[in-house]
């Protein structure tokens, strides 16, 4: 049998699987709306937390968060407010991620850059010769690198360059000896 794991550490690796956007936006939410459990809405205008992030700005739909919310609060099906000890818990997980997000802003700024870098890359002109493809379609032998989509014709391709190869050096060999010695 599996291990399964507790409700309340299925809310945080919910809540860490947010983008941080919408965990910013929920924590905003839960602050300013009425927050229910076992359903999106009710008819008071309570709302669950993913639609109380989406009225903040936190565009995201995300089923498993639900799903973990629901599971940890006990819901049964029937809408009702949330307590003041789920809304804690919500909130104090959602602070921390933010503040362990916070913690790694280093690697978010380095992958940016980094990407950044990669754009400026494939946008620049390249050194050395210029894209002379067109210019060298019809020429035999330009291109020595080919994608094969079978075994065989790459190891017949490799058979027939090794020829090519064993012949080359057989007439620079036959060439050095009719080459007068100095």
């Amino acid at each position: 049998m599996g291990h399964r794991s507790s409700p309340i550490e299925d809310l945080r690796r919910a809540i860490d699987c947010l983008p941080l956007a919408t965990r910013r936006a929920m924590l905003e939410g839960i602050r300013t709306n009425d927050i229910i459990v076992g359903a999106y809405t009710d008819r008071a205008g309570g709302v669950c937390p993913m639609l109380a992030a989406h009225r903040c700005g936190g565009r995201t739909s995300f089923v498993s968060f639900a799903r973990a919310w629901d599971r940890f609060t006990g819901a049964n099906g029937r809408a009702r407010r949330a307590s003041e000890r789920e809304l804690r818990v919500l909130t104090a997980h959602l602070e921390a991620s933010l503040r362990q997000d916070a913690e790694h802003t280093d690697l978010g700024v380095a992958i940016d850059e980094h990407r950044a870098l990669q754009d400026r890359a494939a946008t620049s002109p390249r050194p050395g010769e210029p894209e002379r493809t067109k210019e060298l379609r019809t020429r035999p032998g330009w291109s020595w690198l080919r994608p094969f989509r079978r075994y065989d014709e790459y190891r017949d391709a490799l058979a027939r360059a090794e020829e090519m190869a064993a012949e080359v050096e057989a007439d620079q060999a036959a060439q050095r000896e009719r080459e007068p010695v100095r």
